[in-house]
């Protein structure tokens, strides 16, 4: 192995738990609580070599964001090919629910903090996208003759809602899988 192998390798591990460590730090406190001073604190690097790997903690919490959307594609990819054709859209959108559920900070970095990454755009980084495409596959099995693009969006804005409301208290917890599930039938029904 060269020097140069050596050197990115140690590169990668160390932007690796930089961004596992704020991720960590966010899903047990809040983003608040994530500074270089105190991710300096938790893995031991000093601050210049955090700024080394992000210029600033808006970079570090979208490299955080587009590793949640990689494992988003994941879990939606494994619901929608795991589903038969007609339930694909339900398996998708518990999917979509458990990961938001489960990983609350990560789902906020992702969809509700501000952040440079664009959603609709050309220029759009990859696992944005793909994520999307995901949710609009399984929506595609059951559209027939609908446009596929806004019932892929309508369910998405309907998914983000529920999580948020009900992670805010705004609906009666005791009620969500129902809710869910009367959203899947409108979604299947022609």
């Amino acid at each position: 192995m060269t020097i140069d192998d050596r050197r990115l390798r140690e590169r990668t591990a160390q932007r690796r738990l930089i961004t596992s460590t704020a991720r960590a730090l966010a899903e047990k406190e809040s983003w608040d609580v994530v500074t270089t001073r105190r991710l300096s604190a938790e893995i031991e690097y000093s601050q210049p070599v955090i700024y080394k790997h992000f210029a600033s903690l808006e970079d570090l919490a979208e490299a955080v964001a587009l590793e949640g959307f990689d494992e988003l594609t994941d879990a939606l990819t494994h619901a929608r090919r795991d589903a038969s054709p007609e339930d694909a859209v339900g398996a998708v959108a518990r999917a979509y629910t458990s990961y938001a559920i489960e990983n609350p900070a990560l789902y906020d970095v992702m969809f509700t903090r501000v952040t440079r990454l664009s959603f609709g755009g050309d220029d759009a980084p990859p696992p944005l996208p793909a994520a999307y495409g995901e949710l609009r596959a399984a929506v595609a099995m059951i559209a027939v003759e609908r446009d596929i693009d806004i019932l892929t969006e309508v369910l998405w804005a309907a998914l983000h809602g529920l999580i948020m409301l009900g992670r805010n208290g705004r609906i009666r917890p005791d009620k969500f899988n129902e809710r869910i599930s009367r959203l899947i039938d409108q979604f299947s029904a022609r």
